[in-house]
């Protein structure tokens, strides 16, 4: 799923950028209001993720002209401002969602999937015969269910969703822990053990001292 971020500050762009992208979605980012309808204009997104405090045309403005030209794409508003009047006006103006800037990403990103549900996109990965819903936390092969722990769940939906790349132990560690919690040195190992186990007909490579991919076996 294509997420725009519109967010001036670099360090939590870059923050979010890769939080997201390791959370399954696919992110274009821009810095101010002109690129983000620019953007708009150009592609279709699956939501975005407005910050306020934009250079020239605040978020506001983008929002309020995101909506005047009839776009219903899911908005939220992720900005340092908290006040009532703010979140007022910002739902007021079109968005759909309003979240402060210190909120865990791990809530950012349940918000995000949750608009992108009601908006009545699918949340669906499909690699070969294995089938990731990212709403209903489900895992299939061959229709059959998979019995996956919330760890497990969570590195293959990094996986499936940068299927035939190598993806680093640290995204890995990131979609499961988060970016701050302590962790033992060999558990992304063990989970990774694990899924080999459940998942028949894919191979899940090791890249020695980067990280992992998975493929179709040929």
């Amino acid at each position: 799923m294509r997420i725009l971020i519109v967010e001036d500050n670099a360090l939590v762009g870059t923050g979010l950028q890769s939080a997201l992208s390791t959370s399954g979605f696919d992110v274009a980012w821009v810095k101010d209001g002109e690129s983000a309808l620019t953007g708009l204009a150009r592609e279709t997104f699956a939501a975005m993720v407005l910050d306020l405090g934009l250079p020239g045309m605040s978020g506001m403005e983008v929002l309020r002209q995101v909506r005047a030209d009839g776009s219903k794409i899911p908005v939220l508003i992720l900005t340092a401002r908290d006040s009532t009047q703010d979140k007022v006006s910002g739902l007021n103006s079109g968005a759909d969602d309003f979240l402060n800037k210190t909120t865990d990403i791990e809530e950012l990103v349940a918000r995000l999937r949750a608009l992108i549900r009601r908006s009545g996109q699918d949340g669906t990965y499909t690699f070969g015969d294995l089938k990731l819903n990212l709403d209903a936390r489900t895992a299939s092969q061959k229709n059959e269910p998979l019995s996956l722990s919330k760890r497990e769940f969570d590195i293959l939906t990094v996986l499936i969703t940068h299927a035939g790349q190598i993806v680093t132990r640290r995204q890995l560690e990131q979609a499961v822990y988060g970016m701050d919690r302590h962790l033992e040195s060999n558990s992304i190992e063990v989970h990774i053990h694990n899924l080999r186990a459940k998942i028949a007909g894919l191979t899940l490579k090791t890249i020695r001292g980067v990280g992992y991919s998975l493929s179709q076996q040929s």
